[in-house]
């Protein structure tokens, strides 16, 4: 029944999207912003790296046919982008992804790769762009209605620290690996003090500045923003005088992240992603 469920959503979130040819057209036509590409038989790699639009996006081309990849290689490599364009082969039926960390997936044909596995590797609200009889379609993965958000440090704003998310359990593998690497040392604030999220996205605060003890302390706090199935990683600024109130000063909503400053005022930042 769920599985019929899930179709259903699918078929309903599907459309045919005619005017999409060109890289950029295909990129707005997704609709997603930011995040890890995958362009299914990516052949000499020409539309592969087209497809990185910009800097918000990491793209992969796939191929069953090892002279293909070779070719596409040498072209992304003679464009100075190999790297954050790249291209691999694939046994054409497993695509070579973790679970819900693909945001897009383009592919004219998909061979024997089946949608079950293309929704797979799609995170929730990611896309994928399928060219049939002529015209490119675009199915959406819908987001899970049991995640929950946790806006603020205690969960909402009535402090009782229990989510209601009934998606979540025990981790099977590592998502994502984030940063900073080192921290300050544990006789101080902790450089990372609280993560909320709201739609999708996550928000913290981060201490980056010097791990060692100094007197006077040297903070710098930008703020970081990712999504909960990312790969779209922004670095928000902070004004470099800031005093943050710790831990309960930060609150979630609307993909926009607000700071309660000592001072009594409150500031609003907003990714571009």
């Amino acid at each position: 029944m769920k599985r019929l469920a899930l179709v259903l959503i699918i078929t309903l979130m599907a459309s045919g999207l005619a005017f999409a040819e060109s890289a950029g057209e295909i990129i707005d036509s997704s609709g997603i912003k930011g995040g890890l590409v995958v362009h299914l038989g990516c052949g000499d790699g020409k539309l592969t790296a087209e497809l990185r639009v910009n800097d918000s996006y990491i793209v992969q081309g796939l191929d069953t046919d090892a002279k293909k990849i070779d070719k596409a290689r040498k072209n992304i490599q003679s464009l100075g982008i190999y790297g954050n364009v790249s291209a691999d082969t694939f046994d054409g039926v497993h695509l070579p992804y973790i679970d819900n960390i693909v945001n897009l997936v383009v592919a004219e044909n998909l061979g024997e790769v089946s949608m079950d596995e293309v929704m797979r590797v799609l995170c929730p609200n990611g896309a994928a762009l399928v060219k049939q009889a002529g015209q490119w379609m675009k199915t959406v993965k819908p987001r899970p209605k049991g995640i929950d958000d946790w806006t603020h440090f205690l969960h909402g704003a009535n402090g009782n620290a229990v989510a209601e998310d009934s998606v979540v359990g025990s981790p099977f593998h590592a998502q994502w690996v984030s940063g900073p690497k080192f921290t300050k040392s544990h006789s101080v604030v902790t450089a990372v003090n609280v993560m909320v999220s709201a739609d999708g996205r996550m928000f913290s605060i981060v201490d980056e500045g010097p791990t060692v003890i100094t007197k006077p302390r040297i903070t710098k706090y930008p703020a970081v923003t990712m999504d909960i199935f990312p790969t779209i990683v922004e670095i928000l600024g902070l004004p470099e005088s800031v005093l943050l109130k710790p831990y309960d000063g930060m609150i979630a909503a609307d993909k926009k992240l607000f700071i309660s400053m000592v001072d009594g005022s409150i500031v609003c930042l907003e990714g571009k992603q």
